[in-house]
């Protein structure tokens, strides 16, 4: 945010009133989806953005705008290649819903994308507050959205006490947002209470003093805003140790297995893992020892830290006889930007392309 002196509002105005003129000033309105801001823009920002800061989305969304510029692109897409677009951006569910929607759009709406939050949410992958942030910013119809930004303003706002997590504080939140949409520049609106969230309202030390409705927050007016929002229970980070090998043909290629669609990177490729590197060699009955063991590598995901030990072996004999398919296929080096592979997979083979490639 750029710098300011403080704002003194002494409550004139609705909340909405005086949120817009601060974000007229302040707000953010040079986001590659806002130029221009056509529904399916606004729902590729709006899915990418789920549990990821902007400054990481911005560069994903340009990419994928370069290869999927509108619904009929991304329908006729492979899995693979948005996944492709989709690597190192986590949470793969949502690429995959991505794809999924687009192809009910255009088989089911005709490539028109719905107007209404109820068709949305009978999408894959979307809410209630990610349509209805939809809605408002891409056809500029007030409707109420309950992110993690505007939950935490809310919360502070109202002085609504206990974890979003639980459902009445969750209702809470809800009927806090509703009182304070406003009813006129719907998509202005919507993108102010989330930069405020963003950039004022912050999860720790907030910027009260620039905040334009500090007059009448209640947590800061009652010095207790840290107490909000209610911290939820701690999740137990719990470790994980992988084995993976990095099987190499004579011509260089790779074997990669496509993981499941559900659990941890969801219908990527993969190098095969297994739970000790014993259990590998006998899978794939490969008579010679791993002849190069890779640096252990740590990866951390949300709720899992993992270290993998990974191998560069070769092939057993019966190699040739493996056929490609959707599960299993052998892949060269100029193809591997081309697949959706995990981060850990990418950092793998990328740092020892030179003793994989011999």
């Amino acid at each position: 945010m750029a710098a300011a002196q403080p704002i003194a509002t002494k409550t004139t105005g609705t909340f909405a009133h005086r949120l817009l003129a601060w974000w007229d000033v302040h707000g953010r309105k040079d986001l590659p989806w806002q130029h221009p801001r056509t529904p399916y823009r606004v729902w590729v920002s709006e899915i990418m953005l789920q549990q990821t800061q902007v400054s990481t989305v911005i560069p994903y969304f340009e990419r994928f705008m370069a290869s999927f510029p509108d619904v009929t692109t991304l329908a006729a897409a492979s899995l693979d290649e948005v996944l492709a677009h989709w690597a190192g951006l986590g949470y793969y569910a949502r690429g995959r819903n991505l794809h999924k929607a687009a192809i009910i759009i255009l088989q089911e709406h005709g490539g028109e994308f719905p107007a209404t939050p109820e068709r949305l949410v009978a999408l894959p992958g979307i809410g209630e507050s990610t349509a209805n942030a939809i809605i408002s910013q891409a056809f500029d119809q007030p409707a109420v959205v309950l992110d993690g930004n505007v939950r935490r303003v809310m919360a502070r706002h109202a002085a609504v006490a206990g974890p979003a997590t639980k459902a009445s504080v969750l209702q809470q939140l809800w009927r806090e947002a509703e009182t304070r949409q406003a009813r006129h520049r719907a998509a202005d609106y919507t993108q102010a209470i989330m930069d405020l969230g963003a950039t004022v309202c912050t999860r720790a030390n907030p910027y009260c003093v620039h905040c334009p409705v500090q007059d009448d927050c209640v947590a800061l007016q009652t010095g207790s805003v840290s107490q909000y929002p209610g911290k939820k229970a701690k999740t137990r980070v719990r470790q994980k140790s992988l084995h993976m090998l990095i099987i190499r043909k004579p011509d260089n290629s790779i074997l990669l297995e496509r993981r499941p669609p559900a659990g941890i990177w969801g219908g990527l490729w993969c190098l095969p893992e297994g739970e000790s590197a014993a259990e590998l060699i006998d899978r794939f009955g490969i008579e010679n020892v791993p002849d190069r063991k890779l640096p252990a590598l740590e990866h951390r995901l949300t709720h899992i830290r993992m270290t993998i030990h990974a191998a560069i072996c070769e092939p057993p004999a019966n190699a040739g006889e493996v056929e490609c398919n959707n599960h299993q296929c052998w892949f060269g080096a100029d193809e591997w930007p081309l697949l959706g592979l995990p981060k850990p997979v990418q950092a793998l083979l990328n740092d020892n392309l030179d003793g994989i490639i011999t």
